[in-house]
């Protein structure tokens, strides 16, 4: 017979899955942007009205009455996370409520295969059509595009590039699909795939498919293919160009096709590129390249975003790929190509909407990876283009026509795409610690603001992995990453300011770091194998025995010698009793790897192990046995936050499954009943790291791949 307890919790439990909530309002932490915008597209149909997608962190759409983005995708859980990275997404360009996303982000065994969102609202909601092949959102070549077209005069004919399939045709507005039997690129080698169409307008008549239609290819002899039969028959574009593959193409009403060309798929590894200009009506080819790579120096680079201005045909905009050393940069050409102007001349930038992007620099870089560059078809002024960290905005660009400066500012507002790998809430000061891939970490005394000191510095290191406060002194925070030398620093004021460790383990990089409750002994586990500890702050570090390969590693949170790890690779839990001198394999048996688990604030020996397909699983002795919390079926992440009304437990919060609902959950009665706390509109994906708040009840922030931190109150 079921205990009382136990039925209270099947019953609660059965209540979240029927969609019976505890009301939250959720919004984002601040930090704005921080991921790379492969794509932005304007509807030619309204103004005001454009998107861009992201590569692992969803698709938005520019909202012109709060100018700021709006998430389109937050609805995608931790089954469907893949949906996160948008391929290619396309507004139909004669109505102005649909439009189209290529969702998937990865061609991986471990992704499933790719959907073709179609949404007649503006994205507000969406229609799914699975396709019988996998999409890569955060893959080589993403920002090569647009993967995904609309037949102008046919709005209900789609063409779709995918990376290993070949072409596929829809006439159903994006339904149904099929490959398309004719197109001579039906497979591919490397992963990068059919990479653009682009239709001719002017060759058709409205209501009839559009004959003449562009195809880019990324792989093959050929990269340039031609149908003049609406896709009956195709052929090999003529004179094109060898040794290097396209990354964007525009066609002009003149029938002019701009087309920006590199040797690799990008953003990553480009060394030599071109931007040409092909005259459809005397099949000509024209290097029109505002510079060249020098190869016998260190500027050697490709050419990737390009717009023309619908307005102005002959205006051109093209951005340099990988153009590391002096940097990347964007030219500007107002006659068809043969004189051009660097943006750097002329342009003056404003950050203060994300200070960061200085990357502690003493000026602000153009930016990198630059593949999504547009000027607004409805305002000659208004360009936008995205970067490997945010959008940036200007509406005076036609200053630099006349050698007078543009002015352009962050326009990422609403988009949040960072990578969280870990964050702290302390008990004062400020309310958040990040741990962030790609940008380091952020110490937030507000979270409505991306703070105005930037990263955290003294060392700026590209990836701050893992953060840890020490239990009984929590303005002491110890953080490792990677990137910069040194890996590793640690912090009395909570945050503020950072000193290096004075020396680093052998082999020391990024990995996982913990700190004892009294704040005397450091355990660093480096993603390169093996664990070290300290107890001089990083001024030296001696090598933990029983452990070689890398490990999570957390501190009890009363014990100051209790140190537990667990395998990120294997199913091996491990205890030190001896403050990280020796680690003993208590479990090698666990059903799966596991990371992030959590020490329980306030009692000694008791920890909680989140398992991604097992479950819970909880020990109260140290470690020494673990055992299964029965209402939980699946746990990606599990934190602690301030007690409820009444309550003397701490609120235990997991991102998970519990009686078949995926979700967000917490307890306020040590795990006895549990309520689920977001809704379907608020899933976020894949949910790396969870924490409530120790100061306000009710208070969750979560670490998502992808989508920032999402962060949320009980509503009143």
């Amino acid at each position: 017979m079921r205990s009382r307890t136990v039925m209270a919790a099947l019953i609660l439990a059965s209540a979240a899955a029927n969609g019976q909530t505890v009301p939250y309002v959720w919004k984002n932490v601040t930090i704005v942007a921080g991921g790379f915008v492969p794509g932005i597209e304007f509807s030619p149909a309204e103004k005001n009205l454009f998107y861009c997608r992201t590569d692992i962190g969803g698709a938005y759409r520019w909202d012109a009455n709060s100018e700021k983005w709006i998430p389109l995708t937050d609805w995608a859980d931790r089954v469907s996370w893949n949906r996160l990275g948008i391929e290619s997404i396309a507004p139909d360009p004669t109505d102005p409520k649909r439009v189209y996303a290529a969702s998937g982000t990865y061609t991986q065994d471990f992704a499933g295969n790719g959907v073709v969102l179609r949404s007649t609202d503006r994205g507000n909601s969406w229609q799914q059509t699975p396709m019988p092949f996998k999409m890569g959102g955060n893959e080589d070549g993403r920002s090569i595009g647009e993967r995904l077209a609309i037949d102008p005069n046919q709005n209900g004919t789609l063409y779709l590039g995918s990376r290993h399939n070949g072409l596929w045709i829809s006439n159903d507005f994006g339904k149904t699909w099929k490959p398309s039997a004719t197109f001579p690129f039906h497979g591919e080698r490397q992963g990068y795939g059919v990479g653009f169409i682009v239709f001719d307008p002017r060759s058709g008549t409205h209501g009839q498919p559009t004959p003449v239609i562009y195809v880019g290819v990324e792989d093959g002899d050929s990269h340039l293919y031609r149908s003049d039969d609406a896709g009956k028959t195709w052929e090999a574009v003529t004179g094109q160009p060898t040794g290097l593959m396209p990354h964007h193409a525009v066609l002009t009403p003149q029938g002019i096709l701009y087309s920006t060309w590199c040797d690799g798929p990008g953003p990553n590894g480009v060394s030599n590129g071109a931007v040409f200009r092909y005259d459809t009506t005397k099949q000509t080819w024209t290097d029109i390249s505002p510079i060249h790579p020098n190869h016998g120096g260190e500027a050697t680079f490709g050419f990737a975003g390009l717009s023309v201005d619908a307005q102005h045909p002959d205006t051109i905009m093209v951005a340099t790929l990988d153009r590391w050393s002096p940097g990347d940069d964007i030219f500007r050409s107002t006659d068809g190509g043969q004189h051009w102007k660097s943006l750097k001349q002329f342009s003056a930038r404003d950050i203060s909407l994300a200070p960061y992007m200085d990357w502690g620099k003493p000026y602000v870089p153009v930016g990198h990876w630059m593949g999504a560059l547009q000027i607004d078809p409805f305002d000659s002024n208004h360009v936008l283009y995205g970067t490997g960290a945010t959008i940036f905005g200007c509406d005076d660009v036609t200053q630099m026509d006349r050698n007078q400066t543009t002015h352009w500012n962050i326009a990422a507002d609403g988009i949040e795409e960072t990578a969280v790998l870990d964050l702290i809430s302390p008990p004062r000061g400020p309310h958040l610690l990040s741990a962030l891939g790609d940008l380091g970490g952020f110490r937030h005394d507000d979270l409505n603001v991306s703070p105005k000191s930037g990263m955290f510095k003294n060392p700026l290191n590209s990836s701050c992995n893992s953060l840890d406060e020490a239990a009984n002194d929590p303005d002491l925070i110890v953080r490792v990453g990677e990137g910069n030398v040194p890996h590793g620093a640690y912090s009395t004021d909570l945050g503020k300011t950072w000193q290096p460790f004075a020396s680093e383990p052998p082999r020391a990089y990024a990995g996982y770091v913990a700190i004892s409750a009294d704040g005397k002994t450091i355990v660093w586990s480096s993603r390169r194998g093996g664990a070290f500890y300290s107890t001089d702050r990083g001024h030296s570090w001696n090598g933990s025995i029983g452990v070689n390969s890398p490990v999570d590693v957390i501190s009890d949170r009363v014990d100051p010698q209790l140190f537990y790890a667990i395998d990120e690779h294997g199913g091996s839990f491990y205890v030190s009793d001896n403050g990280g001198k020796n680690f003993v394999a208590t479990r090698r048996d666990l059903p799966e790897p596991g990371r992030h688990m959590r020490a329980w604030p306030g009692r000694q020996g008791v920890l909680l192990l989140p398992l991604h397909s097992s479950g819970l699983m909880e020990s109260d002795d140290a470690g020494r046995t673990l055992k299964k919390v029965d209402s939980v079926q699946a746990a990606d992440a599990i934190g602690f936050g301030k007690s409820a009304k009444g309550e003397h437990e701490l609120t235990v919060y997991l991102a998970g499954k519990i009686a078949g609902t995926n979700g967000i959950f917490r307890s306020t009665d040590s795990m006895k009943t549990w309520q689920r706390i977001n809704d379907d509109a608020h899933q976020y994906g894949a949910i790396d790291v969870i924490t409530g708040d120790p100061r306000i009840f009710g208070r969750v922030y979560l670490g998502t791949n992808g989508r920032g931190i999402p962060y949320a109150d009980e509503k009143n």
